[in-house]
């Protein structure tokens, strides 16, 4: 056995796991436990998609693609961003990507110098931070919770310095639900452009909006393609989480960069997940709505049941999860989600997991059967008030 002290990479030691999969590997051979924890439709992809796949299956068509992804695909998102008034050249500016995941990695990887600075807005989701962190960037954390979980122009400004490289954030908000203003986004990128940073936006849960909200991207303001960096893809709108497909919108010589860390980790994203992401591109929008308006009426039944717990919850406009502060309980998060789900099987997330500005919080995600939410809620009703008369 190797006994040197330096076996392993600091940084990856220093690497935590991630907080959502702890609670995913607890349901392993669980199957009496309600899971609120994993960001993952019920729904199964659509059919249309799913036979597209089995067409070109059957055709034999199972080798490589460019390492850049059909072009037919590409092509086919470049019509879908100009529904945002985005416009990028399918050629030279998308890249296909191995779910948005992989998207994060390349795009940190590219952008990133070790003491470089990356504003990050948190609570956030789980792989930001930890894969900042392996660049050896400085990570700035910038703290949402006392305003609304959407981060301020101002915000931005106050932590800028000379080393800030770029901002991130999410918007629709995992794990909160949260959307920034259209008119806030705009002060944001008046804010990047002044000091010459980039906006990498994470915009995958874009069609998962409510309440006639409609989902602004900063790319599409005034001078920001040149400061952009788009993340998206199918596995959120179209239930794609096991096809692992998504893509990247950036400028042309950025692209450049960012691909050539694809071509050596990936080479490419499945190509029969990329013939399904056509076919949903150009035939499954009436599936999408589908979802989409089932999940509101799971945010509506969640969110008066939290409210009805006496529990400060902000009203998700958007993705398919639930931030409710349970501090009133006396119970930290993580304790809170442990024993919720020992005693009462019920998985959710602690707030934690997405950074210190989650603290006290727990995040439930919506995107299971209304009667397995029933059920969980009222468990997690009857936890919470076993607490607070404990």
């Amino acid at each position: 056995m190797n006994t040197r002290e330096d076996r392993f990479s600091r940084a990856m030691v220093e690497t935590p796991p991630s907080g959502i999969r702890k609670f995913f590997e607890l349901l392993i051979g669980h199957d009496d436990v309600i899971s609120l924890s994993v960001g993952e439709p019920d729904f199964p992809t659509p059919w249309l998609m799913r036979e597209e796949a089995f067409y070109h299956l059957e055709k034999g068509q199972t080798s490589y693609t460019s390492n850049w992804g059909l072009l037919e695909l590409r092509e086919e998102i470049a019509r879908y961003m100009e529904r945002y008034d985005l416009h990028y050249n399918p050629a030279k500016e998308i890249l296909v990507t191995v779910g948005a995941s992989e998207g994060v990695d390349a795009v940190l990887r590219a952008v990133l110098n070790p003491d470089d600075e990356l504003i990050v807005c948190e609570p956030c989701y789980v792989n930001y931070v930890p894969l900042a962190h392996l660049t050896g960037a400085k990570i700035v954390r910038l703290d949402t919770s006392a305003n609304g979980f959407y981060p301020t122009a101002e915000q931005f400004e106050k932590l800028i310095t000379p080393k800030t490289k770029a901002i991130m954030f999410c918007s629709p908000s995992n794990p909160t639900g949260t959307m920034i203003p259209a008119e806030e986004l705009k002060k944001i990128a008046e804010v990047a452009r002044k000091h010459q940073i980039w906006c990498i936006a994470d915009e995958i849960y874009c069609e998962l909006v409510y309440d006639g909200f409609k989902h602004s991207s900063i790319g599409a303001y005034e001078g920001m393609k040149d400061y952009t960096i788009i993340l998206n893809g199918f596995s959120k709108s179209f239930a794609m989480t096991g096809w692992r497909i998504g893509w990247i919108a950036a400028p042309e010589d950025l692209m450049a960069q960012i691909v050539k860390l694809h071509q050596y980790n990936t080479i490419c994203a499945p190509i029969m997940s990329q013939y399904a992401a056509i076919e949903g591109l150009k035939h499954g929008w009436n599936e999408v709505e589908k979802m989409r308006i089932s999940y509101q009426q799971r945010r509506n039944l969640m969110y008066k049941a939290f409210c009805d717990m006496g529990l400060s919850v902000p009203e998700p406009t958007g993705a398919f999860y639930m931030f409710p502060d349970i501090s009133s309980t006396g119970m930290d998060d993580d304790a809170f989600a442990t024993e919720l789900f020992q005693k009462h099987n019920v998985a959710v997330v602690p707030g934690s997991a997405f950074g210190q500005a989650g603290k006290g919080h727990i995040r439930c995600c919506y995107a299971t059967s209304v009667d397995k939410i029933k059920t969980a809620l009222e468990r997690i009703a009857q936890f919470v008030e076993e607490k607070r008369n404990g």
